[in-house]
Order: C-alpha cells, then structure tokens, then sequence
C-alpha cells in the first residue's frame, strides 16, 4: 500500500512551499473553518522553533513533524514525516488522530492547488461517537462500496443528498471524493475518516466529515450544512454540533 502520508500535487515546488509559508494560504487548505483556525495555522506553522531549509524543500514543524517536497515529473510530492511519540506527551492518546488529520490536510492542499488555486473555500466539519454495535464509520455513509480511485461515482447519501464525481482517494480508515455539487465551478471535495476507539471519550468509533466548497451562495451553504447538522443530530445524539 502506498504512503499515506504522501501525494503527488500537480504544482511546481515554488507553488506548493507559498502553501505552506504564507497564512492566508494555508488557510485554504488546513483544518476547517473554525474560531481561532488563523491562531492554530501560527502556533503550527510559524512560532519560534520551525524551522525552514534554506532549498524550500523541507518543513520542520516545532513538533517534530516535518514536510519534504521533492520535485517530480508529475509535479511535486510531499511527504510528511512523523515525530516519534513522546509517551509522556499530553497530546500521546491522540496521535493515530493527529496522524489521520495530516493525511486529510495532505489530500486539501493537494485539491486547493490542482482544483481551485486562487478561491476561498467555505467548510462544513462534523463528528460523530458511533453506538454501540453501530455499522462502521464509513458503512454508515455509504462510502465502504465506493469504485476504487480515480473512477466516476454517484452516491445516495444518508443526509439525502444525490451526490456526483470522482474518487479522490482511498486509504484504510479514509474516502475522499471531489463533488460537483459542492462548488459553483468545478468541485468541491468531500472527506470522511474513521476514528479508531478511545475509552474516555468514544469507544465504539467515531467519524469525521470535512466538506470544503467552493462558490456556492449563502442559501445553497446554509442549506448544504443544515442538511449534514440535521443527519449527524439525528444518528447520533451524543455527538456535538457542526461547524
């Protein structure tokens, strides 16, 4: 199986380091629209301790995570390398999480830079603590049958949505897909990822849904996300809001 924590990004390497040094670049692909998102992009990616190759080829990160860039036929493959775990770390019970989340961040930058390099987009996030016996995070979407990547699908979703596109991607634990209906243009791109079990917190599973969108006007946002809120508020009632 292929490194996850890598992509092939159809940009020139110059391209790819501006979007990860620049902030209002960053913010185009990293995490989710959030309160504090333009904090967490400082405290991640610019204090003290990060540390920039003088080639733009490589990223370290103050936590120990670095980027590396390598200049490909195709473009330019970035890789993230993890830091070993630091058992003693507040952040030890949430590393298989911090890892799922860079592979997602990967895969966002990775579409902002082929799909939409000039646009902002607007995000809808989502978790949900999966029941007891429940049907696995991504079975629960109708995204465990999906073609493999690369190839066309159209999918019923649970929040009663027809959705249309490509498969963007595939890992164990995650599904991207780009959908035409989430942009005005082009696509958007719709990321679901399974949470492992936690004892305190979820210990059946969780999942986790990003949407980035693209265009789309305030009543086609609002509607897009009340539709999700609705469905996550309905199948899991313990699950927090969206955002």
């Amino acid at each position: 199986m292929s490194n996850p924590l890598s992509v092939v990004i159809n940009a020139d390497a110059q391209q790819v380091w501006t979007s990860l040094r620049e902030p209002g670049e960053i913010a185009r692909w990293h995490g989710w629209e959030v309160e504090g998102l333009a904090e967490e992009i400082q405290e991640i990616y610019f204090k003290d301790s990060v540390l920039e190759a003088p080639d733009h080829l490589s990223l370290s990160l103050g936590g120990g995570d670095v980027f590396t860039l390598e200049p490909v036929a195709a473009g330019t493959r970035v890789s993230i390398v993890r830091a070993a775990p630091d058992p003693d770390s507040p952040w030890a019970a949430w590393e298989a999480d911090i890892t799922e989340g860079w592979v997602m961040f990967l895969h966002q930058l990775k579409f902002a830079l082929e799909r939409h390099p000039h646009a902002a987009r607007r995000s809808t996030f989502l978790q949900a603590t999966l029941d007891r016996n429940g049907r696995p995070a991504l079975e629960i979407l109708g995204l465990d049958q999906i073609p493999e990547e690369g190839q066309n699908y159209s999918l019923h979703l649970p929040t009663g949505e027809e959705i249309t596109g490509r498969v963007w991607y595939k890992t164990p634990d995650q599904v991207g897909l780009t959908v035409r209906e989430y942009a005005d243009h082009g696509d958007g791109l719709l990321i679901a990822s399974a949470q492992a079990p936690m004892p305190d917190s979820r210990p059946n599973g969780g999942l986790m849904v990003n949407i980035s969108s693209y265009g789309l006007g305030a009543h086609q946002l609002e509607a897009l996300r009340q539709r999700w809120e609705s469905w996550r508020a309905s199948a899991f009632h313990e699950s927090e809001p969206n955002s």
